[in-house]
């Protein structure tokens, strides 16, 4: 979940003693992988000035102090995973509690977006058609992205290409209409999240997961559909994607989402089914039975909780013991863990 609390002024991209204490709560809170927010791969690419991001030396730091928390006192054996992202059309917005909405002005920090076209979203800045070279320029950023995330201590990769940023949508119809190489068809609108895959593959080990969040449908006529997705899913599989984590949305505004409990297992366990990958599922999972049932009905491989987290941060151990199953406590917690209720 972005935080959107990094300093443009003083540290741009850098991650600070928020994000410690941020996603550390999860590590001590029993979580055994322990995601960060959207991080950008260079600039341009992040959603607001306060983004995260992995371009640079300084980042790779202070990402290398969190990975270290998480690894010294998480739960038994727990990870680090970065989610590096781009933004493309949906870059340079006042975040959430700026009290203002829209592009940011370019006096508050705010710059030239960049997208498949000038098609812009919603009451966004239109963003600069991108060429060839842009984006070839992008694959690279995202392998050294990759490279850094080796070295701050990230034990997986999740390559972002959901919620209407940069590799959605160039693979949305919706938002491509290209005609070159990069849109088209099908495969030419798939042509940028193949690639990047390929480039962060290979800087990474051959035995470092690399995982792929999608938007397994658009909500929107003529946009992606679960049909496409599966598709997607059968191409990733062959480049040595291990699991998707999949979600649904963002590509275009007026998008008419169907939002109750688990509303995207379904997209999850059609893609594990016919695919034949591991897929994560995500939307509205709040309590440790809907997630154990979405596990054990064999819809998904595992649950990625993000708002009920942000609730309890030790949302893990109290799951851990409505089920039933062991978890580890940091043992400066060790003197709480439940004997009875939770």
């Amino acid at each position: 979940m972005c935080q959107y609390s990094a300093d443009p002024a003083t540290a741009p991209g850098v991650p600070n003693d928020w994000h410690l204490a941020h996603l550390g709560s999860f590590a001590v809170g029993g979580a055994a992988l322990v995601m960060t927010e959207a991080t950008a791969v260079n600039p341009v690419g992040m959603i607001s000035p306060r983004d995260t991001g992995l371009y640079n030396d300084e980042q790779v730091d202070a990402w290398r102090r969190i990975t270290r928390f998480i690894h010294t006192h998480g739960a038994a054996g727990a990870k680090a995973g970065v989610q590096l992202a781009h933004a493309g059309r949906k870059a340079s917005a006042y975040w959430p509690f700026s009290g203002q909405s829209g592009s940011v002005a370019a006096s508050d920090g705010g710059w030239q977006t960049v997208g498949p076209t000038t098609a812009a979203f919603g009451t966004l800045a239109p963003p600069q058609a991108m060429t060839a070279s842009d984006i070839a320029g992008v694959v690279r950023d995202f392998a050294d992205a990759a490279s850094r995330a080796v070295e701050a201590g990230f034990d997986t990769i999740e390559i972002h290409a959901a919620h209407g940023y940069l590799l959605h949508q160039f693979r949305s119809p919706l938002v491509n209409t290209r005609t070159d190489d990069w849109g088209g068809d099908e495969a030419g609108r798939a042509r940028l999240t193949l690639d990047v895959i390929d480039a962060v593959r290979s800087r990474v080990p051959d035995d470092f997961p690399v995982l792929l969040r999608i938007s397994a449908s658009d909500w929107a006529d003529g946009g992606v559909d679960i049909d496409d997705s599966v598709r997607l899913a059968r191409k990733v599989k062959e480049r040595g994607v291990d699991l998707i984590d999949v979600s649904s949305g963002g590509a275009v505004a007026d998008a008419r989402m169907r939002i109750g409990p688990g509303y995207q297992t379904g997209f999850a366990a059609r893609i594990r089914a016919e695919a034949k990958i591991p897929v994560g599922a995500v939307g509205l999972i709040g309590s440790a039975d809907q997630a154990e049932h979405i596990i054990a009905t064999g819809q998904a491989d595992g649950v990625l909780i993000a708002r009920a987290a942000l609730r309890d941060p030790h949302w893990w151990q109290r799951a851990a013991h409505a089920l039933d199953q062991p978890v580890s406590w940091a043992p400066q917690y060790e003197r709480a863990a439940p004997r009875g209720s939770f």
